[in-house]
């Protein structure tokens, strides 16, 4: 049988996790085959939960149980969350087991509306982490300043960690740092840390969609770095990820059995019709990272996605020089950072509101068929 274009990726030392969940592809058994054909981890997040559970009747046997129960629509859904994730990881442990701990994770995250608020991440991190029980499981962070303490305080306590909605070298800086501090730290303490995981989410098609539409409205020579700069940002995290493994203090936790904490590829799906529809997983294959994608992503990798080491040689060079073109014209990518940020939040936080509207409606629609007198 041919291998499928996510095993060729694993030979190039990259990694294939999906960024869906539902409790349908777990059970049907399709989540499994994946698995068999190269899938290597899944994440979640609010959005993807409001897909699976706003679109399907997958859930409305629990819903029934659960609606006229004393549990507040918030609890229902990550009672639903939970039980998704546990599913999903229980399919992965063998992937979990036989690398050693590197794979085979799945990423629920923690309220959005706590992105700024550095001990109610903490409370919410360490209670998810309890109540999914399971080792391959990474609770998902936003890379915000708030964030960094939080992760640093989480991971340190042995929470294995997805630090997500990164967008600049500034924020990855500063949480690869708070992995290396938590993992000195464990060591100072004579903890383990050889299972201790941490992946920094890159986030790549979001940043062309703000930094192109800002390159339109200033116009002139600029208009050659449309397309560009998401991968070059990109780059240049990797070319900081290569300094740190190289660097005396990772070495002496390294010695210890510490993984790296890799760099994982994220919002991967290709939003400008102009622009192929697999650049930003061909443009970034390299080994020790993980490329995150959408189902409809990864069908057409499959089908027409190009295998080949991209980043290599001085991936940080020519990149630092796309960003420096970037702001001598005029963009400050600070406020980029800011604004994608922001934006993110504001998405994930309006995509749980709108599951708590999917489950409070479910809820009652549900309650009154199970009330009504049988005819």
């Amino acid at each position: 049988m041919a291998k499928s274009k996510m095993q060729e990726l694993l030979e190039l030392g990259q990694s294939v996790w999906l960024d869906f969940l539902s409790r349908g592809m777990t059970r049907s058994g399709e989540l499994r085959s994946l698995i068999d054909s190269g899938l290597r981890g899944q994440t979640s997040n609010p959005t993807i939960f409001e897909h699976a559970i706003g679109t399907s009747a997958d859930y409305d046997a629990q819903l029934s149980e659960l609606a006229a129960s004393s549990k507040t629509d918030g609890e229902i859904f990550e009672t639903i969350a939970v039980q998704d994730v546990r599913e999903a990881a229980d399919e992965f442990r063998r992937v979990y087991d036989a690398t050693g701990g590197k794979d085979g994770f799945v990423s629920l995250e923690v309220a959005a509306s706590l992105a700024r608020d550095t001990q109610g991440t903490i409370a919410e991190a360490r209670r998810l982490w309890k109540a999914v029980d399971r080792p391959n499981v990474m609770i998902k962070i936003p890379g915000t300043r708030e964030g960094w303490p939080a992760i640093e305080q989480c991971l340190t306590e042995g929470i294995n960690i997805n630090i997500t909605l990164l967008f600049s070298l500034t924020n990855y800086e500063a949480v690869a740092e708070a992995y290396l501090k938590a993992l000195e730290a464990r060591v100072a303490k004579g903890q383990p840390v050889d299972r201790l995981a941490s992946v920094a989410s890159i986030f790549v098609s979001r940043v062309d969609t703000e930094v192109d539409k800002r390159i339109e409205k200033q116009g002139g020579a600029l208009k050659d770095l449309l397309g560009k700069v998401a991968i070059a940002t990109a780059k240049v995290d990797y070319g900081k990820y290569l300094d740190i493994v190289k660097s005396p203090r990772w070495k002496a936790v390294e010695a210890k059995g510490a993984r790296t904490q890799r760099l994982l590829w994220a919002s991967t799906g290709t939003k400008n019709p102009k622009y192929s529809d697999v650049i930003y997983v061909d443009s970034l294959i390299a080994p020790d990272t993980i490329s995150t994608v959408p189902p409809e992503t990864l069908k057409l990798f499959e089908d027409h996605g190009t295998v080949a080491l991209a980043l290599k040689g001085d991936v940080a060079g020519p990149s630092l020089q796309i960003m420096d073109a970037l702001a001598k014209g005029g963009i400050d990518y600070a406020d980029v950072n800011r604004v994608l940020e922001d934006e993110g939040i504001d998405k994930f936080q309006k995509s749980f509101d709108k599951v708590m509207t999917v489950i409070a409606t479910k809820r009652k629609t549900l309650a009154q068929k199970a009330a009504a007198p049988a005819r």
